[in-house]
Parts: C-alpha cells; sequence; structure tokens
C-alpha cells in the first residue's frame, strides 16, 4: 500500500469475501444462504455495490491485503468530529466511518472511502490480513424490508500516491461529484457563543449585523448576521432544555416580528440568516413521532408528514427573507445518539422508522434534500447532519462539535481539530465551517486571534461571536482585517497542517507559500478537564 508522486485514482478490485447480515442479532454468513443478493459492479475504476434482499441489517465486503507495519492510519466521523481525529497505528476493529488513509513509513499514501449520499452507514476496519468494509443498511435499529428496490449500498473509490493532505483531498473530489457550494465566502456574526441562546432579543441581533457589517467595511461581499437558538417560543430564552418547534412565529418578548428583523438585518449592511432544529417540536405534531427527546418529540423523517412539515417551516423562514438556514440536530433527534457514542453501530437495536423500506441512510438523505428544496435560494448550513449524507444538498457543514465563549481549550480541541482534519471536504463536499471564533470576557483573546487568523486565511466559513463587552481598538482590528480577508476568500491556494501526523492539534501550517506557526496552549498548557456544553 505504498505509492509516490501525485495522488491517482486506482482501480477497487472485487472483494475476496462478502458476508450477510438480515437481523441485527444474527451472525454472518455467504449471502445466498440468508437470501441477499450483493453484486460488485465497476463503476469507473470504482466499484459499485448493489444489495436486493427481503430483509437485511448489514453487508461485509473484505479485501485481502496487507497493511506494511508502522503504518498511520486516519478515519473520518460519523457526522461531526469531536476533537478526536488522529493518525494512529493499526487498531483492529476500530471503526473508521465513511473513508480511510493510510500513510506508510516509505511515504507513500493510500485512501479508500465511499461515494456521499450511498444507502448504508459504511465504515472501514484494518488489520494484519486485510481490509473491511461494513455497511449498515438497516431501518432504525431493524431490519430494513427494501422490496423490489436494488439498494445502491455503496460506491468505493481508491486513490493511491502523494502526500497524504493531497491524497484525502483528492479522495473527497471522487467521493463528492456534484458538491453544491455557495456562490461566495460564508462570513458573519453569530450570537451563540457569548448569549447561548439567553438574554438578547432582536435588539441585540440588529446590533451583531451592525458591528460585522461596520467591521466588513465597504467589502462587495456582504456579512451574515445569524439569530442562533433562542428566538422561537420553543427556546432555551424560556429555561427549557433545548430547543424545539413550532418554528412559526419568535418570542413574543423579544422576538415579535420576524420578517421585520430580517429587513432590519439587512438595512445595517448584512445578510440575515437563523438557525432551527426541524426534526423536534414542543407542541404535538400530529403524526411521524419518533421518540421523546430533551423534553420534546423527535420526528421521523420517513414519514411523509413530516417532511411536509419540515418543507413548510424551511419555507416559511426563507419567506419571512432570511437568507441563510442554519439546520441543526437531525442526527441526534433521529438516532438517540452523538458521534462518539455510535461507535460500529449509529443506532441502537430494536426499533424502527415508519417506513421499514428505507435504511436510515436513505431517510436522512431524504430529509435533507426536502429541506433544501423547500429552502429555495437560501443558503443551508448543516450542523449535526451527517455530512456524508448531507454533501451535495447543503451549501455548508458544520465538521466539529462546538467551540466555546467560555473555554478557549475547547475551541483548541475541537476547532483546530475539526479544520485540520477535514479541511480536505471543503470545496469538495461543501464550505466547511469549524464553528465560531468567539471574542467573550471568558476566553483569551490573544488565543482566539490566532484561530481567527488561521480560519480567515483557510478560505472556510468564518463567524464570530462578539460579546459587545469585548470590543476595543485593538479586538476591532483583528476582527476587521480577518473578516475581509476571509471575505475576499481566504489566502489563495488555502492552507494546509504540516505537522498533522503527530498531533491532533497541528500548530504548523502551509499558508501562501511560507510556514506559519501557532501554539495553541495558554499559560498551564492543555488543560486536562472536560468541562460541559452549556445548554
Amino acid at each position: 500500500m505504498t505509492g509516490a508522486g501525485e495522488p491517482a485514482e486506482e482501480a477497487v478490485p472485487p472483494p475476496d469475501l462478502v458476508r450477510a447480515q438480515v437481523d441485527p442479532a444474527d451472525g454472518w454468513c455467504a449471502p445466498e444462504r440468508a437470501g441477499v443478493r450483493v453484486r460488485t459492479v465497476p463503476d469507473g475504476a470504482g466499484l459499485r455495490v448493489e444489495v436486493a434482499a427481503e430483509r437485511v441489517s448489514r453487508v461485509l465486503l473484505r479485501w485481502r491485503r496487507t497493511v506494511p507495519e508502522g503504518s498511520l492510519v486516519l478515519g473520518d466521523a460519523w457526522e461531526r468530529s469531536y476533537g478526536d481525529l488522529a493518525w494512529r497505528g493499526l487498531e483492529p476493529g476500530r471503526p473508521l466511518p465513511w473513508t480511510v488513509l493510510v500513510h506508510d513509513r516509505l511515504g507513500g499514501t493510500t485512501g479508500l472511502g465511499v461515494q456521499v449520499r450511498g444507502a448504508a452507514f459504511a465504515s472501514w476496519t484494518l488489520d494484519g490480513t486485510g481490509v473491511g468494509l461494513w455497511l449498515d443498511l438497516r431501518c432504525g435499529g431493524s431490519a430494513v424490508r427494501p422490496g423490489d428496490r436494488v439498494l445502491t449500498a455503496a460506491v468505493v473509490r481508491s486513490v493511491r500516491g502523494g502526500p497524504p493532505f493531497a491524497v484525502q483531498r483528492a479522495l473527497a473530489r471522487l467521493q463528492c461529484p456534484d458538491p453544491e457550494l455557495p456562490a461566495a465566502p460564508l462570513v458573519g456574526a453569530n450570537n451563540w457563543y457569548y448569549a447561548y441562546g439567553r438574554g438578547f432579543d432582536a435588539a441585540a441581533v440588529v446590533r451583531d449585523a451592525r458591528t460585522v457589517a461596520e467591521l466588513a467595511g465597504e467589502h462587495p461581499v456582504r456579512p451574515y448576521a445569524v439569530v442562533d437558538d433562542g428566538w422561537s417560543p420553543g427556546g432555551t430564552a424560556d429555561g427549557l432544555a433545548a430547543s424545539g418547534g413550532p418554528w412559526d412565529a419568535g418570542r413574543p418578548a423579544g422576538f415579535p416580528a420576524m420578517a421585520e428583523l430580517a429587513a432590519a438585518v439587512r438595512e445595517e449592511g448584512a445578510r440575515p440568516g437563523i438557525w432551527f432544529r426541524p426534526l423536534l417540536r414542543r407542541d404535538e405534531p400530529g403524526a411521524g413521532v419518533l421518540a421523546p427527546r430533551d423534553g420534546g418529540r423527535a420526528l421521523d423523517p420517513s414519514h411523509p408528514a413530516v417532511l411536509d412539515l419540515v418543507a413548510e417551516d424551511a419555507a416559511r423562514l426563507t419567506g419571512w427573507g432570511f437568507e441563510l438556514l442554519k439546520h441543526d440536530f437531525s442526527t441526534y433527534d433521529v438516532l438517540g445518539r452523538w458521534g462518539p457514542s455510535m461507535g460500529a453501530s449509529p443506532a441502537a437495536d430494536g426499533w424502527s422508522l415508519h417506513d421499514g423500506s428505507l435504511t436510515t441512510a436513505e431517510a436522512l438523505t431524504g430529509f435533507c434534500a426536502r429541506l433544501r428544496g423547500a429552502a429555495g435560494g437560501a443558503v443551508v448550513l448543516g450542523c449535526n447532519t451527517v455530512g456524508h449524507l448531507a454533501a451535495g444538498l447543503v451549501h455548508a457543514q458544520r465538521t466539529g462539535d462546538d467551540t466555546s465563549g467560555r473555554d478557549w481549550d475547547r475551541t483548541r480541541r475541537v476547532g483546530v481539530n475539526t479544520l485540520a482534519f477535514r479541511l480536505a471536504q471543503h470545496g469538495t463536499f461543501f464550505a466547511l465551517d469549524a464553528d465560531c471564533v468567539p471574542s467573550t470576557p471568558g476566553t483569551d483573546w490573544s488565543l482566539n486571534r490566532r484561530f481567527l487568523d488561521l480560519v480567515a486565511r483557510s478560505g472556510t466559513a468564518l463567524f464570530v461571536s462578539v460579546d459587545p463587552a469585548t470590543r476595543s481598538d485593538a479586538v476591532d482590528a483583528d476582527l476587521s482585517a480577518a473578516l475581509r480577508l476571509a471575505l475576499d476568500g481566504g489566502e489563495a491556494g488555502g492552507i494546509e497542517p504540516l505537522d498533522w501526523l503527530s498531533t491532533t492539534t497541528p500548530r504548523r501550517w502551509r499558508s501562501g507559500g511560507r510556514e506559519l506557526r501557532h501554539e495553541w496552549e495558554g499559560e498551564l498548557g492543555a488543560d486536562p478537564f472536560e468541562r460541559p456544553t452549556p445548554s
């Protein structure tokens, strides 16, 4: 598994072994013994995996390959990453979602991955004798019943040769042949990391719009001002555990007229954006309730009535005049799990979606497609969506867990990690959003400004969360320079992590033909204590 020179696509051979599992509790057997038909068909240089069955839960494909001793291995994440992406040694049995890269001691890198929007949650394993591709085709936690349909479970692509970042990027291009990218850089203000959904109102949103418009100056690309969680009657501003619908009005006390708020943001020289959680309701939605979640009702994206409701909500928000929709929590609301707890099984066994003929992957993809269609000309940004299923159906994607306006070390651990290890998806899957850069009394600006500089240079989405109490001439100068660079599209040629083979938070970066070095640790070094995310 060595290679040299520029990355090149290589042919994917048929697997040496195929096994199927009908029910989640069953063992593995030859597909024909289980009544499952698995067909692998050349797809250009790739390999299309087709599955037909009355009932099926999972399919395994295995290739006999030798992984060179001392190789480093990198996977991806089921949805967002959580500061946990890293090049590691061989760990047999560790699930590597969607993509696997192998870098050997001779300097060669090989990448294997599946194309976006397949019918399965796909993960890889590597061990001393081979490579496995595990395709989870379940409907929720039960066997799917696809009827007469033939499922395209996955299309496998492979790239060989060149340095690791170049291979990762070349593979990402093959995995997503049809990204939908924003027409202009995504830059703006988001109030979450100084307000956390409490104590803000329409006037504060307009103030943020004025701030970011002033900092952007006369740049022809206008920044966004995003109204994050807390604007709706089911929001955290009312003391509830988490937000939920209905999404048909703002909080009477703070957001009495949402269309007027969008217009006011626009008058300040910014573009209005808004957050919502489409698959959680605090009212009675009628049909399509999946499970209780966060004091509300999670909705089933396989139910036609739910998709109609999601489309109505998205159309209403854009009808109010919001030009960016940030939709959040869909993975957790459907699966009841965050990425780190998924392991090899994104969903627990023993439950099913409403439409038993759809795999979970198909249901989530259909949800993203319906929302994207209803959003019309608005920019769509996914958060806690499965990026590998949403690619091509969102313009931008939050690829990592939350940064923080209260704990710099969380921003270091999560924000820098996702920027480095998923940067290859920027411009190939979607516009990458490594999350906001806060300016708050609780965090050290000398550290935040380093993250600000790197995100601005990268050309990825840059949203800032600026507590008015932290504004000064020096802070404003830093913000203005970064915002204007980001509105230009970042540094020519972007950035690249240089020491990412040996650390989870790279310090050395290539930018504009030169090397930058950013030290991320404060006076006490990296903080080992985990702090809860504010709700």
